[in-house]
């Protein structure tokens, strides 16, 4: 197998190999947890491709600035951090956050990963505008929010079958109603994206609260309380996010809020924080009001970071690839979520359970050492058979990748393999972006 390792520092670089119509592989800040970065060349070449590129776009010139309508425009490998920054000194502010601000904001459109405000902004691929990508002809085209793609009955089966996944974040597969959707949600496997429009929303003061609560395994009644709670809020919360006790404990020392039991956290707007407080906090009748508290904006976002960081270090350092899930689930079924991740919690391996509780979108982590690894990915196995039934979107925000690959086709059918091949066939006729990708497989 030949491997190439590229990394352009101009787009017309890029533009050049992509005419080359090498089988390539796209990416910039290497923060994805579906793609086993530090084994791909052994994927690879397990999966028999004669020839190979991995192209880093993370040197490729980057910019932002926000337009007249306050989109922010955003050119190359700019990070979430720096694009917060930017639009923080404008008075604007971001709608979407990733918990990863690292990542870049491109790719997070790749993969459509909305992170923690759809709680209160709704999902990412509604916030994008217009965006720009290399096809496969090596040519920059554009591609609109405004405009719906032409439907056909192929089409029109499709976005059908996509009806049950609307309240979620994201389906098994993309959403196709607009012209943005061939790139947000397809895994670079339609082209790369190089520019994009995201709106933004003015910049407000937020206030953060932490409710400390039991172990969910023990005793869940009073998370299930905020769970219900919380959902007539989200025009005053932006965010509502679950750290359980096992997250804190990847932590350092110095670096955890608790001794024990979880913590969900409320980041609110400030200038509604009374009224939350008064009609929300002050009413609930399982937690004790010194189990409340408010905490810097900083110490927040540390530990809205480190938990997922280390929990990736800790399986790095076991030589383990992630063994964890991305499921979303109704209000209705949050209940049953929580049930079956308590089966998970008494097999007597390591783990942890953290994410955006408010959207009812957990990451449950497994935290094995190699001896169990296959006992988890049975019982994850296990757990995907069982989502038809709990009515839950199996893969919300991080997508498909290569880990994901296995679990996927259960939840595809004809309908969705026939309108696979007619897009690659129609934008990389010849199968030169991420190949493997899911848009690739066959029934």
């Amino acid at each position: 197998m030949k491997l190439n390792k590229l990394t352009p520092r101009e787009l017309s670089q890029l533009q050049a190999h992509i005419r080359g119509k090498t089988p390539s592989f796209y990416f910039s800040s290497q923060t994805s947890t579906v793609i086993p970065y530090d084994r791909i060349e052994v994927v690879l070449q397990e999966q028999g491709i004669e020839e190979f590129s991995l192209v880093n776009l993370s040197e490729l010139p980057k910019s932002m600035h926000l337009d007249e309508e306050n989109r922010l425009h955003v050119i190359g490998p700019v990070c979430w951090k720096e694009a917060k920054a930017f639009c923080h000194s404008k008075g604007r502010d971001i709608k979407t956050s990733p918990t990863e601000e690292l990542a870049s904001i491109l790719a997070g459109f790749a993969t459509s990963a909305t992170g923690e405000r759809c709680f209160c902004f709704g999902t990412l691929r509604d916030q994008v505008r217009e965006l720009e990508y290399i096809n496969h002809l090596g040519e920059i085209s554009r591609l609109s929010a405004e405009s719906l793609l032409a439907a056909n009955d192929d089409l029109l089966k499709y976005q059908e079958s996509y009806e049950k996944f609307k309240a979620f974040k994201n389906a098994p597969f993309p959403r196709l109603e607009k012209e943005t959707d061939l790139l947000i949600g397809t895994e670079g496997q339609l082209g790369v994206i190089t520019s994009a429009l995201l709106e933004t929303t003015p910049l407000e003061a937020r206030s953060y609260i932490f409710i400390k609560l039991p172990r969910w395994e023990e005793d869940y009644q009073s998370h299930l309380e905020v769970f219900e709670r919380v959902q007539s809020f989200r025009d005053r919360i932006y965010s509502c996010e679950l750290l359980d006790s096992n997250s804190m404990d990847v932590l350092p020392p110095d670096e955890r809020v608790v001794d024990e039991g979880d913590i969900i956290f409320l980041e609110v707007k400030s200038a509604a924080f009374e009224n939350v407080y008064e009609d929300l906090i002050s009413k609930f009748t399982t937690i004790c009001e010194e189990d409340i508290f408010e905490v810097p904006a900083a110490k927040c976002a540390e530990l809205r970071m480190n938990v997922p960081r280390y929990t990736f270090e800790r399986n790095s350092r076991m030589g383990v690839v992630k063994k964890g899930t991305d499921i979303q689930v109704e209000a209705k079924d949050f209940k049953n979520l929580l049930d079956l991740y308590r089966k998970f919690s008494g097999l007597g391996i390591d783990y942890n359970l953290f994410g955006h509780f408010g959207d009812g979108h957990l990451h449950f982590n497994f935290l094995p050492d190699k001896s169990l690894v296959d006992t988890c990915q049975q019982k994850l196995e296990e757990l995907y058979d069982q989502m038809s039934e709990l009515r839950a979107s199996p893969f919300a925000e991080h997508g498909i990748g290569i880990i994901k690959q296995k679990f996927i086709k259960k939840f595809l059918n004809k309908t969705h393999y026939r309108m696979f091949k007619v897009l690659k066939e129609e934008h990389d006729p010849e199968n030169i972006f991420f190949p493997n990708g899911f848009l690739s497989l066959r029934e």
